[in-house]
């Protein structure tokens, strides 16, 4: 690639990193939203907030949730740009291409669930089991959201052979495993949502818990799944045996078996705390950054001889 070529590259991976980083803080600030009970902030009105474009005199709520749309509508344009500059600055039918698209794919499909949301007024109270498998539903598309935008960036830059390596067995189960502590921890923390919004409005700790329904189940087997399935994650990702001289894979190897230990620590400082809304927030963060660890972290090796059928 010629200096020009090398030059527009690297603008690029920067801004697909700076979409990653947004992308990541609108995630973080949805999260808030849910954990300060402020999803029927705008009613059950999509696109519209209460029935206006611009909500005025809006409560604590509205402002929360309103800005949540905005900060989500403005991901949309940037992945747009995105997909955009892609297109027109790498080859057909590369991968910096074919995520790109992808992210753009799973960004819409984002904010169609984050629709359905408000409208089936999956929000504030609501408990029913529906709310849970829905809002589960929604995080597993979010992190294939997060894992096609970090692809973007990693192969405009990285360099690859022409076709996917032989993964191995164990990251590519890692990967599952992940998101089941994920979206066990999500459900967990609508639990705790629902049982220290009804704390907070005086009710007794037995109705505070009944409020939560079965989301109370969820909150108790959560640290169970957490410890099992992080202990399974470093298993997988120190025996995972990285391409020759891939330092890379190495430093990925290490940085996943770390986040594990962090988010284990973050998790039991969230019990303790009786789950503040900053706890909620920083466990979700290492959660995420663990996810995008394992996606590097997946296509960064390749089988060992001895694991080849």
């Amino acid at each position: 690639m010629i200096d020009g070529g090398r030059a527009r590259s690297r603008w690029f991976t920067r801004f697909a990193y700076l979409v990653l980083a947004y992308t990541l803080l609108v995630v973080l600030w949805g999260a808030y939203v849910r954990a300060t009970g402020s999803g029927a902030g705008c009613g059950s009105h999509w696109p519209l907030c209460n029935g206006e474009v611009l909500p005025r005199a809006p409560e604590a709520a509205t402002r929360i949730e309103f800005t949540h749309r905005v900060t989500s509508g403005l991901s949309l344009l940037l992945v747009a740009a995105l997909a955009v500059w892609a297109f027109r600055a790498f080859p057909r039918a590369g991968r910096v291409r074919k995520f790109a698209l992808l992210s753009g794919v799973f960004l819409v499909i984002e904010a169609v669930l984050g629709a359905g949301l408000v409208l089936l007024e999956y929000v504030a109270h609501n408990a029913s089991p529906g709310r849970a498998w829905y809002l589960s539903a929604h995080l597993v598309n979010t992190q294939l959201l997060l894992a096609m935008l970090i692809l973007t960036a990693w192969y405009s830059h990285r360099a690859h052979p022409p076709r996917p390596a032989n993964r191995p067995r164990l990251i590519a189960a890692a990967l599952p495993a992940a998101l089941l502590i994920s979206v066990t921890g999500a459900v967990a923390a609508l639990g705790d949502t629902l049982i220290l919004g009804a704390a907070a409005a005086g009710a007794h700790p037995a109705d505070a818990a009944a409020a939560a329904g079965g989301l109370v189940r969820l909150r108790l087997l959560h640290p169970f799944i957490a410890i099992l399935a992080g202990a399974f994650l470093i298993w997988a990702a120190l025996g995972a045996a990285a391409r020759e001289r891939n330092a890379v894979a190495r430093q990925a190897r290490l940085l996943v078996a770390a986040l594990v230990l962090v988010q284990w620590g973050a998790g039991l400082v969230n019990v303790i705390l009786k789950a503040p809304v900053w706890m909620q927030l920083l466990h979700l963060l290492v959660a995420n950054a663990l996810w995008l660890a394992l996606v590097i972290l997946f296509v960064e090796t390749e089988e060992s001889r001895g694991e080849r059928t």
